[in-house]
């Protein structure tokens, strides 16, 4: 299944030159990569209400990172949940209500790719703690890949984006991360030199990240670091 590209204006701002995609999930999907065979993919899921602002923003930077590692080996594809509707319900055993639409299969399609080596996922700090739309995103993976851990020896990485500098992101990380330690994910920090956890940025004001000279440089390493190692394991 492919899907549907069309925010061009924000890709043309991102400077992201992007491969057609079409079908449920519309603007939420952006792919880039080579068309040579059987390239591995790593994608990131931005689990911001609010699409296109510094979450998805922050992931982009991730993924340009992981993309230079070896353009014509990796693909990259940024999953924007923003504006889908991601029931939780299916994932407690409960039915949908009534009129409720149900994304989740298409954004779980994009991940059950055969080819994944990587998830990336990135959320906005709330209340020091991942986003509504994150915790949901979350269960509904749990429900649809982890009774046959389907993901199990894939690596994982996660981004946080807080209005401070300190503002809770390594809470959103950890909270992230363990999730996906759940599924006997790896967990691939941002690696060296910044070397921590994953990738930190500040929304210092204006929907605006490119100033924050560290947080830039752990979501570059978290890219980096995340395809230099999906590299390795793909050629092991």
């Amino acid at each position: 299944m492919s899907y549907d590209v069309s925010r061009r204006d924000f890709l043309r701002t991102a400077g992201w030159g992007s491969v057609a995609l079409s079908g449920v999930l519309g603007s939420s999907v952006w792919a880039e990569g080579p068309t040579s065979p059987a390239p591995i993919k790593i994608v990131a899921v931005s689990t911001s209400p609010r699409k296109g602002k510094t979450t998805a923003q922050g992931l982009k930077i991730v993924l340009d990172a992981a993309r230079a590692v070896a353009p014509d080996k990796i693909e990259v594809v940024l999953v924007e949940l923003a504006g889908l509707s991601i029931p939780v319900e299916p994932a407690l055993g409960l039915p949908l209500p009534e009129g409720v639409k149900d994304d989740f299969p298409a954004v779980a399609e994009v991940i059950a790719d055969p080819r994944l080596a990587a998830l990336i996922v990135g959320s906005p700090v709330h209340y020091a703690n991942v986003s509504t739309l994150c915790k949901a995103f979350i269960d509904r993976l749990g429900q649809a890949f982890r009774k046959e851990f389907k993901l199990s020896g894939k690596l994982a990485g996660a981004l946080a984006v807080g209005a401070a500098r300190n503002g809770g992101q390594e809470y959103v990380l950890h909270s992230i991360t363990r999730a996906l330690m759940c599924h006997e994910m790896a967990i691939v920090g941002d690696g060296r030199p910044t070397g921590h956890f994953g990738a930190t940025l500040w929304n210092s004001a204006n929907d605006d990240i490119s100033t924050d000279e560290f947080g830039v440089k752990t979501a570059q390493d978290l890219g980096r670091h995340i395809a230099q190692l999906a590299l390795k394991m793909a050629q092991a």
